[in-house]
């Protein structure tokens, strides 16, 4: 395997779009909180919370993994990036997962009314 051209560059892009992501669902978020509730009552400050949680995760995992990148680029260590990857990712999922039930039960709570 080659090693990038500059090995700092690509860590910090990625680090960048994981923080764009996460800013943009605290920006949905917050723009939920301002909406929901006056749709959904106190449902929707549980669902534009979720969402804030949700997007401190995505910052913690953006500073995470710009350190780790960093250390494997600077190592050389071996490891399989997608190792590396694979916890965050699953934990992105199981989050988003467990946003998409919860919209769920909202739906049916709110069509069973």
């Amino acid at each position: 395997m080659t090693s990038p051209a500059d090995p700092g560059l690509q860590a910090e892009r990625t680090s960048l779009a994981w923080r764009r992501t996460a800013l943009s669902v605290a920006v949905g978020s917050l723009i939920g909180l301002r909406v929901l509730p006056q749709q959904l009552g106190p449902t929707g400050y549980a669902v534009a919370g979720l969402g804030l949680v949700w997007s401190a995760d995505l910052a913690l995992t953006a500073r995470r993994r710009y350190r780790d990148g960093r250390r494997l680029l600077r190592t050389g260590d071996g490891r399989d990036p997608r190792a590396v990857a694979a916890p965050t990712l699953a934990r992105t999922a199981a989050t988003a997962g467990v946003v998409a039930v919860s919209a769920l039960v909202l739906v049916l709570v709110i069509a069973l009314r």
